[in-house]
């Protein structure tokens, strides 16, 4: 499945593959192939199947910038520059203007000192969706970027660019646009001369995403509904069809992208791109941050950018075609079955309430078998409104079945194990060894009247 042709990548961490690296003491990856986890193709006409099959097959050289034989150059974002080895938060304006707000962004330049690719990562492209700048945060938090850690300057190859926050403006007005408006994602690759939206767009386009060699975009769903984590790609696009196989989750929806949206369009120009989805606007889905982190730590670790194995998830469930399950009538939502259920066909998955019409109810039913992908969270629904998004399933249902825990939810592979962001050293006291007297309002250890309270 490898996009690189050379099993061992141009820019590996060492030319020993399975030895320590004596200034680090790092474990390198082995050359050892793993078995690939299974696939559940669902909804995937047999033409397009056979177009991704010949995506995840496809072969091709590095470019000759990616050698060790070129040596490792200096990154450069406009005229501001980054050493390799270095780690460097830069300003980037947006908007170009002499005066005004030119809505500068924080963009973290992690460059290695070995040559690769140039991945990076964006988030808030809709300024109310949460979950990429979290996930972008933590990954550089202290457990994770730097000397020794996961991601570590020294040790890295290639660049890895991050930008918490992309749409500053509607993330400062916590709504999904930018001020003029408009949907930055529907814009790219942007017009000189044009509104608002499109100038941010042509910035973003020529000297982020442009050159970039693969870039992760991070969303959540739209207001009033929640997603669970997964990614979109075009998987008929090699370069994009490897990111989502690496990114290491198990539900990946095969599509061009909107008009208009940087996935789309990137690909059009030949550059791996891929969506992540989770959670909703608004909020943060502490299982969505979690699945992106890792998934992101996954795709340098396949690049070879950083060491370690990726992880995979038991089974893949590749799928293009989705149904929206609406409501017909209006009133107050209950759901019943949350996001990453398997549910069956009628069965009822929420139930509608009007309290002008007290004694009636009605009941929302599954037009067939499925897992849903997405969910409403907002009570407020009239006909027409989307309740569920499902993803039929045709095949490999014992499969999924095996994944789903008591309450037949989807267990993500991504959030099996504890945050590593949240992996400090805590410094144990001994209260017996403190001299200083209580403040007000403590009550001694000794006082028989203390007792033990619930949270």
């Amino acid at each position: 499945m490898p996009l690189i042709s050379d099993p061992l990548l141009p820019w590996a961490l060492s030319d020993d593959s399975g030895t320590k690296d004596s200034k680090k003491g790092v474990k390198r990856a082995s050359s050892k192939r793993r078995r690939s986890p299974l696939k559940v193709v669902n909804q995937i006409p047999k033409r397009r199947r056979r177009e991704i099959e010949d995506a995840s097959e496809e072969k091709s050289s590095s470019p000759e910038a990616w050698s060790r034989k070129s040596g490792q150059k200096n990154h450069k974002i406009e005229r501001r520059t980054t050493k390799p080895g270095v780690v460097r938060t830069i300003p980037f304006d947006l908007i170009d203007t002499e005066i005004g707000e030119s809505w500068s962004i924080p963009i973290t330049v992690v460059h290695g000192t070995r040559p690769g690719p140039t991945v990076t990562l964006l988030g808030a492209v809709h300024g109310n969706e949460l979950v990429g700048p979290q996930a972008l945060t933590f990954l550089q938090s202290s457990q994770i970027l730097g000397e020794g850690k996961a991601i570590d300057a020294e040790v890295m190859a290639g660049t890895l660019r991050i930008v918490p926050i992309v749409n500053l403006p509607g993330y400062r007005r916590r709504t999904r646009y930018i001020p003029d408006g408009r949907d930055l994602n529907r814009f790219f690759p942007g017009r000189d001369g044009g509104n608002t939206t499109q100038r941010i767009a042509l910035r973003l386009w020529e000297h982020i995403a442009k050159t970039s060699d693969f870039i992760i975009d991070l969303h959540s769903a739209a207001s009033g509904r929640t997603n669970l984590p997964h990614i979109r790609a075009n998987l008929a696009h090699p370069p994009s069809s490897m990111l989502a196989r690496a990114f290491g989750t198990e539900v990946l929806l095969d599509g061009l992208g909107p008009r208009g949206s940087l996935r789309r369009v990137s690909n059009e120009h030949d550059l791996g791109c891929i969506t992540f989805e989770g959670g909703g606007a608004d909020s943060l889905d502490s299982d969505a941050v979690q699945v992106a982190t890792y998934g992101i730590l996954n795709v340098l670790r396949y690049l070879r950018m950083i060491p370690g194995y990726p992880s995979s998830p038991r089974f893949r469930l590749l799928a293009s075609g989705s149904i929206w399950i609406r409501s017909d009538h209006g009133g107050l939502l209950d759901v019943l079955a949350p996001v990453g259920s398997v549910i069956e066909a009628d069965e009822v998955v929420a139930t509608v309430t009007d309290p002008e019409h007290a004694r009636e109810s009605v009941e929302i039913r599954s037009p067939g078998r499925g897992l849903l992908i997405g969910m409403a969270t907002h009570p407020f629904v009239t006909s027409g409104t989307p309740i569920g998004h499902l993803l039929p399933l045709k095949r490999g249902l014992s499969t999924i079945k095996s994944r789903l825990d008591e309450d037949d939810v989807l267990m993500l592979s991504g959030v099996l194990e504890d945050p590593i962001w949240r992996e400090e050293d805590t410094e144990d006291i001994d209260l017996e060894s403190l001299d200083e007297p209580s403040p007000d309002g403590w009550t001694s250890v000794d006082d028989p009247m203390l007792e033990e309270e619930d949270d």
